[in-house]
């Protein structure tokens, strides 16, 4: 048996088309389709499993982190795949040179037995690329207001470029990484890393190997930069050629996170929006 975790509504409901998909490329097969956004906990479905069964997650980045979530403490042997077909693609584009990857179909093991843990207004959670805090919360924030009131594609590259132009203010941070504290003013970025991608596209932390033995992740800092000059550095994030601005640009490898904001502001996780949030902490062991 083969099941099939789906979120029809990814990439604005556009993943629908996957189990036409599915049903054909595993045609023969038994699939057992489960729509992951009308249960409350994947474990529930997974913990009955044969060991011969095999899991499909079928939807974009959140979906993806969503169904980690669910079954991580489960340790699942049986094979998991992710099947893409989200908008971002974050975690597609680390991963696409680390795995043999067969009609859409990335296999998952390796990728979900060693995650982070975020802790963010009292809630924990895993996450699988990263988490954004500053103008790329802002950007998810006003991307969710505009699909609360249009059907139209979030341009989120226009959204970041009005928020770099004035939208959006930069604060000061509080930034400390395994013990160590250090103070940022003007501060536009300050994710934390398992990945090299986020925000659909951009390579903030491209020195980050998600798979490391150490268990670190990159703590990212964009800071004391005017709007024009941070404007200019800002296309450079999507090759990853941003980290020659090291005037601007800090990047430190730790097991310990804790960003602190002297505003609050909105938050990412994985794409999921957060609002009104004063600080993070982030743990890998």
């Amino acid at each position: 048996m083969i099941y099939v975790f789906l979120n029809k509504l990814s990439n604005n409901g556009k993943a629908a088309g996957a189990e036409g998909e599915l049903r054909q490329l595993f045609e023969g097969q038994e699939l057992k389709f489960i729509d992951i956004t009308a249960i409350t906990n994947a474990a529930d479905s997974c913990r009955m499993l044969r060991a011969e069964d095999k899991i499909i997650v079928a939807g974009g980045d959140g979906t993806l982190s969503r169904f980690a979530n669910d079954i991580y403490d489960l340790h699942l042997n049986n094979d998991i795949f992710f099947y893409t077909c989200g908008s971002g693609n974050d975690f597609l584009n680390d991963i696409r040179e680390r795995c043999e990857i067969k009609n859409n179909l990335i296999p998952m093991n390796d990728f979900i037995k060693s995650l982070p843990t975020v802790t963010v207004n009292g809630k924990t959670s895993r996450f699988i690329n990263g988490i954004g805090y500053g103008i790329d919360g802002y950007c998810c924030e006003e991307g969710d207001r505009i699909r609360e009131n249009t059907n139209k594609k979030v341009d989120y590259t226009a959204i970041a470029i009005k928020g770099l132009l004035g939208k959006f203010k930069p604060r000061n941070a509080t930034v400390t990484v395994d013990g160590e504290t250090i103070h940022y003013r003007k501060v536009w970025l300050a994710p934390t890393m398992i990945g090299r991608f986020f925000g659909g596209g951009m390579m903030i932390a491209p020195g980050q190997d998600r798979l490391n033995e150490e268990h670190v992740v990159s703590s990212c800092v964009v800071h004391d930069s005017g709007k024009f000059k941070t404007l200019m550095v800002f296309p450079k994030i999507f090759k990853g050629k941003h980290i020659t601005h090291t005037d601007i640009y800090e990047v430190k490898l730790g097991h310990e996170i804790r960003v602190e904001f002297d505003k609050p502001c909105a938050l990412q996780i994985d794409g999921e929006t957060y609002l009104n949030v004063k600080y993070y902490t982030v743990s890998y062991h």
